[in-house]
């Protein structure tokens, strides 16, 4: 039934109510639910507090607004920005993104691949916990700080925009607009399908055993090391996804999309919507971003105080999120 709802609700009842300016808006609230998902089978099942999923985020997105700045070059162009800031020459390493197929691979390959060498060198050194949260962290610190110097490359703290189409498809038409909105919510909807079989699966029993119990589980013979790296590798390949369905759907991607706020605000999502939970995670980081361009449109100096206390109250009275309520009116009842 859930998946049943969120679909009526993202594919029929959305798109019926809401302005096109709110569905696109929407549309970008539903690429962070993506990353909220990976979140909530690493942090929620896994035990592992990923601080830095904007580093992934931020990797499917940067590959994504490359292809769409060499397409809308055309032929052996160049991008308008390096002609400003650069030699007026493409480097090597953008050129293989020129093609549509190396675009899509790479947005789940190289998030996957730099999650895989990251969480081999952590995990199989048994670091966890505080030190596995303050890592991550510090690496999308770096990943901020490194886009920010490349101004010739790839924008530098500008970032990559002004795209004009999205595989053929021209970003200024309301109905390739909202064509990607469908396509976000699709995406979502079948990272969740996936999501509840790995929950339902034995890596998914294995995976709560190692955050209850790591060193019982190496006990029985199973490598605990391996479980976490699974888990953290799909959680970076879906936020390389939802990356590159931010780009043409937002239309700029820059160091502050991916540095450590975002990964924070990440984070806060899944908290109040329930880490623990399929569906929680999606609720809390669409309603919180919701909740949060909201209040920033009607109190641009306070909205930050709103999204704190929520924090504060949720953690502090409902410490399995807004997910639980349901289950705790049911029992007073």
């Amino acid at each position: 039934m859930g998946f049943i709802a969120v679909g009526l609700a993202l594919l029929v009842l959305a798109p019926a109510v809401l302005s096109d300016f709110r569905l696109a808006l929407l549309g970008r609230f539903v690429c962070y639910a993506i990353v909220a998902v990976g979140i909530g089978l690493a942090w929620g099942r896994g035990g592992m507090l990923t601080l830095g999923q904007g580093v992934f985020f931020g990797l499917g997105a940067y590959v994504m607004a490359m292809h769409l700045k060499l397409a809308d070059a055309g032929a052996g162009g160049v991008p308008d920005f390096m002609k400003l800031y650069g030699d007026g020459r493409v480097p090597g390493w953008w050129e293989p993104f020129r093609s549509p197929v190396v675009t899509l691979v790479g947005v789940v390959v190289i998030p996957g691949l730099v999650a895989l060498g990251l969480g081999a060198a952590v995990f199989r050194r048994r670091v966890r916990g505080a030190y596995f949260a303050i890592l991550s962290q510090a690496l999308a610190a770096a990943f901020a700080i490194l886009l920010i110097g490349q101004q010739a490359a790839i924008g530098g703290t500008n970032g990559l925009n002004g795209f004009k189409s999205f595989f053929g498809y021209n970003l200024f038409d309301p109905v390739n607009k909202r064509m990607l909105f469908y396509i976000a919510a699709a995406v979502l909807l079948v990272v969740l399908l996936i999501t509840w079989q790995l929950y339902r699966s034995r890596f998914g029993e294995l995976l709560v055993a190692v955050r209850d119990q790591e060193e019982r589980v190496r006990f029985l013979g199973y490598d605990p090391a391996t479980v976490k790296i699974v888990a953290y590798v799909f959680a970076a390949v879906v936020a390389g996804v939802a990356g590159a369905l931010f780009v043409p759907i937002v239309g700029i991607i820059s160091p502050a999309s991916v540095g450590v706020v975002p990964s924070i605000a990440f984070l806060i999502g899944v908290a109040i919507g329930g880490r623990s939970t399929l569906f929680g995670p999606v609720v809390g980081a669409i309603a919180v971003a919701w909740a949060q361009t909201s209040l920033s449109e009607a109190f641009p100096s306070f909205w930050s105080y709103f999204q704190g206390a929520l924090f504060v109250l949720v953690v502090a009275f409902l410490p399995r999120g807004l997910s639980t309520v349901g289950s705790l009116l049911r029992r007073k009842a």
